[in-house]
């Protein structure tokens, strides 16, 4: 996957095995800064993978080229993710992972579009990021362009009154041009208790994220997001619809890929011991002791 353009025939197998190293790339990068979020990362990653190697217009040696599709982290927690992303397509070595959340590095916890190439839009504060996603979309109509605009969110970040304003916006102005993925893993750090605090209820249950983004004139596709092939034919379907906005509720895991982070909230911003970095990096079938990335 050399091309710097659109992978056109993405190979599954391929694409999968770079979820896999991506993974190790994300626990490692974390147990080396000693700070970060892991749990969201792990259930982003899939479909960051799919979206960068296999559907976005881009020229990672050309950042800042006015006719690439635009992609907006607006679940900017899961910054590392898409910096493993990006410097696995080539916008910058991947060796430059190990310097995650230092003070004077390009990656920073939440993403900065003034100082990381393919950062498209800054994040952090939940729900900014969508609207700035609301906003490219709109620019791009404005100045004549015809690429899509991405934007992924968190299901927990969906509980943000700014989210279901720009959703507002976005149907009002029948934008073609913009997908919004929800990361449905069902699992949010602060959100609400079940029978104790240790218990966490899912933000969303059964068909309400479906509902809200359907009663918002959104059109809503579900997916797997852990299912490369699902992936990928979704997102077709999804810019292939260009009369309204499109919203792709994925079913994801928290903390996918390491069983005892897995639906675990705590994992959510925790950061592994050198023995549960060891047993993550056997579950993700890499040798230990391979470096922070």
């Amino acid at each position: 996957m050399t091309d710097q353009m659109i992978v056109t025939q993405p190979d599954i197998t391929e694409l999968e095995e770079l979820v896999r190293q991506a993974r190790v790339h994300i626990v490692r990068s974390i147990a080396s800064a000693h700070g970060g979020h892991l749990g969201g990362p792990l259930s982003a990653i899939d479909m960051l993978v799919a979206l960068y190697f296999g559907v976005l217009q881009i020229k990672p040696d050309q950042p800042d080229w006015p006719d690439r599709d635009r992609f907006v982290l607006s679940k900017g927690h899961s910054s590392i993710a898409l910096y493993t992303t990006l410097a696995m397509r080539g916008y910058f070595s991947v060796e430059e992972l190990d310097t995650f959340d230092a003070i004077n590095s390009r990656l920073q916890g939440h993403p900065d579009m003034a100082i990381t190439p393919g950062v498209d839009m800054s994040s952090g504060s939940l729900g900014l990021g969508f609207s700035g996603a609301v906003g490219i979309a709109l620019g791009a109509r404005a100045a004549g362009k015809d690429f899509t605009t991405f934007a992924m969110l968190g299901d927990g970040e969906c509980n943000e009154g700014i989210v279901w304003e720009g959703a507002h916006v976005a149907e009002r102005y029948r934008l073609g041009n913009l997908v919004a993925i929800v990361d449905h893993n069902k699992l949010q750090q602060f959100g609400w208790h079940g029978e104790s605090v240790e218990v966490r209820l899912p933000p969303y249950t059964g068909n309400q994220l479906v509902d809200r983004w359907t009663a918002f004139g959104w059109k809503v596709f579900e997916m797997d997001g852990h299912d490369m092939n699902e992936i990928l034919a979704t997102i077709a379907k999804a810019k292939a619809h260009s009369n309204g906005p499109v919203a792709i509720v994925a079913h994801t895991v928290k903390g996918k890929g390491v069983s005892f982070m897995e639906n675990n909230y705590k994992w959510h911003a925790r950061v592994p011991t050198e023995e549960e970095l060891a047993i993550a990096e056997r579950e993700l079938g890499e040798p230990t002791g391979g470096g922070a990335s």
